[in-house]
């Protein structure tokens, strides 16, 4: 059984990551966006063997880059959440032309991903960032 004290230092734990998050998400999605363009843009002879599916790695990519967005502005998170589908379309245009494959798969799933980010973010948000702002 676990001890309320670990329970209380864990989410005190998970607050303080989220604060950072909320606090510095300008730098991070754009470390997140430059990592994403060019992981999917970097010629490759063969695709790299990682555990997963191509899909799942679109769709957690994605879903990692609105996060931080979605955290610190969540009534803006659709206007920045059609920018990224509109970029990630973009990408899979240009990448025929760099020795990779576009699919339109993997759009669906960074689709699937920003919403995927969006929810977490507001679930995390409504469990962790309501309740410690509320107790100030």
């Amino acid at each position: 059984m676990r001890s309320t004290t670990t329970i209380i230092d864990r989410a005190s734990t998970v607050t303080s990551l989220l604060t950072l998050i909320r606090t510095h998400w300008v730098i991070l999605t754009w470390i997140i966006l430059i990592t994403i363009t060019a992981l999917s843009l970097w010629p490759l002879d063969t695709l790299p063997s990682v555990p997963g599916s191509d899909k799942s790695h679109h769709l957690i990519a994605y879903a990692l880059l609105i996060f931080p967005v979605a955290l610190h502005s969540p009534r803006r998170w659709l206007l920045y959440g059609l920018v990224f589908i509109l970029y990630s379309g973009g990408i899979e245009l240009i990448q025929p032309f760099v020795n990779r494959y576009g699919e339109w798969l993997d759009w669906v799933a960074n689709m699937v991903g920003v919403v995927c980010g969006v929810m977490l973010a507001s679930l995390l948000q409504r469990i962790y960032l309501s309740a410690s702002y509320s107790q100030r």
